[in-house]
Parts: structure tokens; sequence; C-alpha cells
């Protein structure tokens, strides 16, 4: 099962003293650092940092204006000492003795663990762990071959007062990729607003051996999230210094990433100059071993052409890759090079890919993209420009497992009809398939698509969204296969409350349904609700489990706020987020289950909007484009 945990915010390391931009009278003033402690009168009117909440019930959500990451730590450690740059080494991995991307890098040093405490630290925040990660070059000194491992028969008694050999000894026998997996799980991010120390065992292990230590900072460079400028500039500055530390970085993470945190006025932010074009594009120098890049509107004028031909050209252990929300006119303009450019390959090594919402990009960007994905898996082009001709060139070797096609007014329905039945990448493997539309602006599937798409659509679907279509009561018999293996299924127009319960009764031939989630918010306005609270309806009994999450309209839901006590009396709860309202099954209605799937990359809550191409826990901007818009 993937791991669902959340990449560990880039270590905060003191950078050496620069002249420029980077210069700390410009980081560090105190208009600075009060507009980044105060979430409330800060970031952009249009972001949002929205993140799941772990209270146990779905669809709990904690928003604000700014990152729950933004805090910022002073520094620790006293940098003005001479400490001399040791040189390292690369200790392959036993399992795969010829992968660069699983082995570690230990900095030289000796053996008798002297020399990797001595750091003098100061300040506010000091501690031996904490200041051990930011003098790495006097840490996890391996020697340059390992003492021969006595058999346990052989091994002197190190435990006080017991038998046998030190557990510790026995753990650092382990292949580095194996420990560096066990670590791994130590891993716990704080809740947000909280005042607690991130990684504080992680810190603690760096104390405990050179060989736990080197795994451990595997463990703390492997996901890097980037919250504001100037931890982009000290983790840019800390890997400059010591490139090794840069081979560690699997993923790149800006989606908590709010230019306001610090500086208030574009201005401000080019005058310092931490995240540039130039200066992001080192750094993806410095990272060649870079699995993940997420990133999202507000960089997206830094993402100029160079560094989206190293993306796309020069980064052949990329495989996923987001622009979620990304409008600026210099980053169409930096796509509009990378299309003209000579240098584009036969394939690309990307197969998560995600276009989320990229309304300003022109149709030749992804007619000359798709063709290259032969091994794409996840596609998310909400709300682009995307066309029937750059579908079809998709390589028939591609097996598509997450298609987001809403809002996507140059496809026609026909043809989208088309390659969902008959094109090989998408036939027998989809599992997450969004066919959304806003009705007022754009309809995509109306009565006839729905009946020819419906009995065709593959068995592998576990969640399907035909919100806006036109969608009556003569298509329920067609829909009713799919709530046998559906969890989330969001309704079209035009059907009644009466249709809704159809698809929840329990089938002689069919058995009983599978879903969890239900979208009715295109059918249910604020009348037609009264139904679904009358004996004779059974839609929100517990009858109806699994069902635990019923999306409804804004309209309905203010009127379900005036009288909580009805929805309380049958076992729900109302629950919001920006412009999306739920019903949600109480605790004890029904038996509870883990909400975490595979197919949800790391989601717990029920019905997203945007298809995330990391395993990773909802966070930041794609929280709000997964949870919080209408559509």
């Amino acid at each position: 099962m993937p791991s669902r945990l959340r990449g560990p915010v880039a270590p905060i390391v003191p950078s050496p003293p620069c002249k420029g931009p980077c210069s700390p009278k410009i980081m560090q003033t105190p208009e600075a650092m009060q507009r980044s402690s105060s979430p409330d009168t800060t970031g952009r009117g249009s972001f949002s940092s929205v993140r799941e909440n772990d209270s146990g019930l779905a669809q709990s959500f904690t928003s604000t204006k700014v990152s729950s990451y933004a805090e910022a730590y002073e520094d620790a450690v006293d940098d003005t000492a001479d400490i001399p740059m040791a040189g390292v080494e690369f200790l392959t991995p036993m399992t795969r003795p010829h992968s660069k991307l699983l082995g570690t890098w230990y900095p030289h040093g000796t053996f008798d663990g002297r020399g990797w405490k001595e750091i003098r630290v100061k300040g506010r925040y000091a501690s031996k762990s904490f200041s051990d990660l930011q003098a790495l070059h006097r840490l996890t000194a391996l020697p340059p071959s390992l003492p021969s491992v006595e058999t346990p028969e052989e091994a002197p008694n190190t435990q006080k007062g017991g038998s046998g050999p030190s557990p510790l000894s026995a753990l650092e026998r382990l292949p580095a990729e194996i420990l560096t997996s066990i670590i791994s799980l130590l891993f716990v991010e704080t809740q947000t607003n909280a005042t607690t120390k991130r990684n504080a065992d992680l810190r603690a292990l760096l104390l405990t051996s050179q060989m736990l230590h080197g795994a451990t900072i595997a463990t703390l460079y492997t996901h890097i999230t980037i919250p504001h400028s100037k931890i982009f500039r000290k983790f840019l500055s800390q890997i400059s210094a010591r490139p090794e530390l840069g081979s560690f970085v699997r993923r790149l993470d800006f989606s908590h990433f709010n230019p306001s945190t610090l500086f208030s006025t574009e201005r401000e932010r080019a005058a310092a100059g931490n995240l540039t074009c130039d200066t992001l594009l080192e750094c993806l120098e410095l990272t060649p071993n870079l699995r993940e890049f997420l990133a999202q509107e507000h960089i997206a004028e830094n993402l100029g052409p160079k560094v989206l031909e190293k993306l796309f050209f020069d980064m052949p252990n990329l495989r996923a890759i987001d622009f979620c929300g990304s409008w600026h006119a210099d980053f169409r303009r930096s796509f509009e090079a990378l299309v003209e450019s000579p240098r584009w390959p036969d394939q690309l090594t990307i197969s998560r890919v995600s276009f989320h919402k990229t309304s300003n990009l022109p149709s030749s960007v992804f007619e000359t993209i798709f063709p290259r994905l032969d091994k794409l898996t996840h596609l998310d082009a909400a709300g682009t420009s995307v066309t029937a001709k750059a579908l079809f060139s998709i390589p028939l070797s591609a097996r598509i497992t997450h298609l987001n096609l809403s809002k996507c007014k140059r496809l026609q329905a026909e043809d989208v009809i088309k390659f969902l039945t008959t094109h090989p990448a998408v036939t027998d493997t989809l599992q997450v398939l969004s066919l959304a539309a806003d009705a007022s602006h754009y309809e995509m599937l109306d009565e006839d698509d729905l009946i020819e798409l419906l009995p065709r659509l593959p068995k592998t679907l576990r969640s399907l969204s035909l919100k806006g279509s036109k969608m009556r009561s003569i298509h329920i018999p067609l829909v009713l296969p799919l709530t046998r293996q559906l969890e989330e299924l969001s309704l079209g127009r035009f059907i009644t409350v009466a249709d809704v319960e159809a698809l929840l009764k329990p089938d002689d031939k069919l058995g009983p349904h599978t879903l969890r989630y239900l979208d009715t918010a295109d059918l249910l306005g604020a009348k037609d609700i009264d139904p679904m609270f009358e004996p004779r309806m059974s839609i929100l009994r517990p009858s109806t489990a699994p069902l635990c999450v019923v999306e409804i309209a804004e309209r309905p839901f203010q009127r379900l706020k005036e009288s909580r006590r009805s929805v309380d009396k049958i076992g729900w709860t109302l629950k919001e987020s920006g412009r999306r309202y739920w019903m949600v099954r109480n605790a004890g209605q029904i038996p509870s289950e883990d909400a975490y799937r595979p197919w949800k990359m790391g989601a717990e809550s029920w019905g997203s909007r945007k298809i995330p191409v990391a395993v990773a826990e909802v966070g930041g901007m794609y929280g709000w484009h997964m949870f919080t818009r209408k559509l």
C-alpha cells in the first residue's frame, strides 16, 4: 500500500552571508516577520491553504490564508566558525547495486564518533539534533570500509544488565534502502498552527549513530515542501554547498507556496530575488534524481523556458509534474517557446501529468506533449483547451487509470465517447473518470450520449463524475450496475429523489451498492430536498450503508442549517468548505471503515475535483482545488 505520509518541510538551515537579493537585511525585516505570523491579514485574496483535518469525520478541513508551513524559526547554529568541508562517498544499495536512486551519500569522517557533535549552538531554538542537521559535513561519517559484523554468539554484551547483542547494532546491519524505509515511518506532520517542533524523533536519530544519521538525512530530504521564498533560498544554499544532499530529493512541492507570506508587493519579491527562473533552474540542476515536481499558479511566472526544458528534456528520473492553476502570461509564453524547441524526444519519462485549470495554454501544447507520453497513467486536463486530436494522439501503450476532462469546452461528446470506448489506453484500466461540466455555460453529454456511454464504461471504475449532464429517469437502469462497483458517483440533472433512492436499494441480481459518496448537487434544489426526510424515503437511513457522504447544493444546505435538529435526528452532520456542501453520516450509525483508497492518492475525503499526481495528504493550493471549488 502506498505511503500516506506527507513530505517534510525543507530543512530550515542558515545560508551563508551573501550580497544582493538574498541579503539577510531584506529577508528578516521586522515588517516581514510580522506579516509571516499574521495569517488573518496576509495573503492574496485568491489564495487559501486547505488541509484535511484528522477529526475522524469525513469532509473536515482546516482553511487559512497562509500555509501552515509558513511559521519561521530562528537560526540555531553559530555558523561563523570556520568548519572545513569534508569529502563524500556514495554507498550503493544492496538490493539494487547499480541504482543511483536508492543509495545514500555519506560524508567522510572518523568512525569513533568524534567530530559529528562538535558544533557550537546558540539561540532560542538551539538543539543538538537541529544543529547537527545544519552542519552535515560533520555528521554521518562512514568509514571507507565497515568493520566486520560479529555473529550473535561472538558479539559482546552491550546491553546494561541484559544479554545478547545491542538491538541498535542489529538495526544498523540492514541495507541502507531498507533502513531508510523504516525510518521514514517516524515522520509525523504537525497540525496546522501547532507550535510543536517538526520531526523531533527524526532529529533525535541524527545523534544515535553515524549509520542511522545517513538514513535519517535521506528521509528528511526526500520530500521538500516550499511554503515561501525564504525557505527556498535556504534550501538552495544548503544543496549548493553540499550537492550530495540534492541527490536525496525526490519531490519538490510548491503546493503550499504563498508569495505574500513575506512580501506584500511584487516589487518587494523581485528585489529579494529568492525564487526566480534562474534560481529555480539552479535548484533543478542540483536535484538530478527528482521524480515529482508540484507547481501551481503562484510560481507560474518563474517557470521560464529554460526551466521547462530542464523538466521535460533533462530530468530522466522525473515521473510526475503538476501545473495546477497556472495562468500567468509568462507561463503561456514559456510553453509556446517550449513547443517550438527542436529538442523534443520521441518519448517522455513522465507518467503522471496535471494541467488542471491551466486555461490560457493553447491546444498546440497538448498536441505536442500527449503523443510522447507512452507511459501515461494520470492525466488531469480539466478546464483546458485540450482537443480530440490531442486525446487520440496519446500512445497506445499508455495505461491511464485517472482521467479528468471536466469543463473541456473544445471536446465534443462523440469524440470523448469514441476515445473512452475504443482507445486501448483507457478501455480496461480507468479507475477515476470525470466528465463534469457547468451546465449554465457548457453541456458535454445529453440524453443520447449517456445512453451510448454508460453501458460501455470499464468495470475497473471506482469514481465517476457526470455532473452537469442531461440525466433523466430513463438512465437509472443504466447507472444501476455501476453503483455495484463505484465508490464515488456524481449525478447529472433532471432526476428525482425517488431515482436516487432506486440506486441505493438492494437488488437480488446485482446485490448491494458500494457507494460511499454521492453528489446530488445538480438535482436537489431547496424545495426538492424535503422528500429526503420523509418516512417513506430511505436515502439517509442506516440501510443505505456504506453511503457516508451526500453532497448538496448551497440553497438546500443553508435551509438545513436553520433546522439542524432535523439533520441530527437522523444521524447526519452538515459540513462545508469553500463553495461545497455535504451531509456526513455520524460515526456509530454504520460500521466505521478507513476512507483511505490507493486510487485516491493519499486523500481521505471524498469527491475530489482534482487528480493528484503524487501520493500525499491534501494541503495548500491543491487542497483548495480538490475540495473547495464548486467545479
